[in-house]
């Protein structure tokens, strides 16, 4: 420490910018510089951005130049989830550290949760529901608050911290996709504005996102659609009424953790395609959680060959990860694959989306109804929903209330009259809430029956 050129500590303290360029060879992103030049100025900093726009980059460097220039600093850090810490951020701030120069390189020591340099430290702390004190305990003259993928960080975490982030002594920095419209980090852009700096951030604004990124963004979902606006815009959801499933329930579902339940067996969904270069597609449910890897997408098979690939996938499974049934959406072509499945032996069951619903007097068919089951199975926030374009494919659809008071979902045709493509993905997710579940310790099939709610659907 003694050997330190304390005239460049100087001067980097002052511009955090022109220690990034200094100390690792590079030059930040216009947003990157501004925000880094804000922390000398302010204490509360919000940054809301589109998806890859270097956010997780400038927290590392943040985190390195604060306790460089800092004696005696603490940097607890935290995000919804340990893989986020641990996956994302750290193993940023451990890549920056790998291109320091030797002499500041050997002053840090880098643990799985915890960074040294000195007298000074940086510590992970997963923010949940059950650690509510994950942001409480720290004190020290010279305090940095990081707080990752803040939109999904639950609103007791900030009550309980409070007192923490008001501090005179500490300065806070967060950063998200803007996925909810409430909770700290939207009132951050809103009620609680003339407290924070807010920092907006574009797709359109950085040269770290690919322009096929965006094309392929407005081609599948549309620029009005929430997807687009949140992970390319940069801006908060409209939070739509006609919207089936809100986005921040698909989002905070996306990296949750959860206990897999593995008393039932998994139940599969198969939306079979129709026409032209539509897909079909197989997605396994195992109860409360759908991995990227259960996703299965075909282009251009026939009859026979949908039904192969079915019997392969089953046949390729082990015990516990075959499914009680598979539901095929038996209208026009996929009535041939349920027919050649059923030969097979597999355990098929025919579902016809236009059929009357079993909650007769508050859905126009049972496509209304599966759609809705999948919400409720969202809204229990006991699920993790991985894979990526399902969540935004599950985001874009919209219903209406006919005039016989029932809820009607929107058609696919009307989907790509309006410029989206069809929902190939999320239409084979809904159809495993039509499947029967088995569970394991008593061998029999029980019907999930429809969930009787006091809440208005219309809301």
């Amino acid at each position: 420490m003694a050997n330190r050129p304390t005239d460049k500590i100087r001067r980097w303290r002052a511009r955090p910018d022109l220690f990034v360029r200094e100390v690792f060879g590079v030059t930040p992103e216009p947003w990157q510089a501004e925000a880094l030049r804000a922390i000398t100025t302010d204490t509360h900093i919000a940054i809301r951005s589109g998806h890859g726009v270097g956010k997780s980059t400038y927290l590392a460097w943040l985190v390195l130049w604060f306790l460089v220039t800092h004696s005696n600093a603490r940097v607890p850090c935290t995000a919804p989830t340990a893989p986020q810490l641990r996956d994302v951020l750290w193993a940023e701030i451990r890549k920056w550290w790998q291109t320091m120069p030797k002499w500041l390189q050997k002053e840090f020591r880098v643990l799985q949760e915890r960074i040294e340099c000195g007298d000074a430290f940086a510590v992970a702390r997963t923010a949940q529901k059950n650690n509510p004190e994950a942001l409480q305990g720290f004190h020290a003259q010279n305090l940095l608050f990081i707080i990752d993928e803040a939109s999904g960080v639950e609103e007791i975490i900030f009550q309980v911290a409070e007192g923490a982030l008001s501090s005179e002594d500490a300065k806070v920095v967060m950063t998200a996709n803007p996925t909810r419209t409430s909770g700290y980090f939207y009132d951050a852009f809103h009620r609680m504005k003339h407290r924070w700096r807010g920092i907006h951030v574009s797709c359109h604004e950085s040269s770290q996102v690919s322009p096929g990124f965006i094309a392929d963004m407005q081609h599948k979902y549309g620029e009005d659609s929430d997807v687009y606006r949140v992970r390319v815009k940069g801006d908060f959801p409209t939070s739509d009424t006609d919207t089936v499933i809100p986005l921040d329930l698909i989002e905070s579902a996306a990296t949750r953790d959860v206990e897999p339940v593995t008393r039932q067996m998994p139940v599969w969904g198969c939306d079979v395609a129709r026409y032209g270069n539509a897909r079909t597609v197989l997605c396994k449910r195992r109860h409360n959680i759908v991995a990227h890897e259960d996703v299965k997408i075909w282009r251009k098979r026939d009859t026979m060959e949908v039904a192969g690939l079915l019997m392969h996938e089953f046949e390729e499974a082990n015990s516990d990860e075959r499914p009680a049934s598979i539901a095929i959406d038996s209208i026009g072509i996929g009535a041939g694959v349920f027919d050649r499945c059923l030969e097979l032996g597999l355990p098929v069951i025919s579902v016809n989306a236009g059929e009357s619903p079993s909650g007769r007097g508050r859905y126009l068919n049972l496509r209304a109804e599966l759609w809705w089951r999948a919400r409720e199975w969202l809204e229990d926030r006991d699920c993790r929903l991985e894979h990526e374009e399902l969540g935004a494919e599950l985001s874009i659809v919209k219903y209406q209330i006919t005039s016989s008071g029932k809820l009607q979902i929107e058609s696919k045709e009307k989907m790509m009259d309006r410029g989206v493509e069809s929902p190939d993905i999320a239409d084979a997710f809904v159809l495993t809430f039509a499947g029967v579940e088995r569970r394991k310790a008593h061998g029999r099939y029980e019907r999930r029956p429809p969930r009787q709610s006091s809440r208005s659907w219309a809301a």
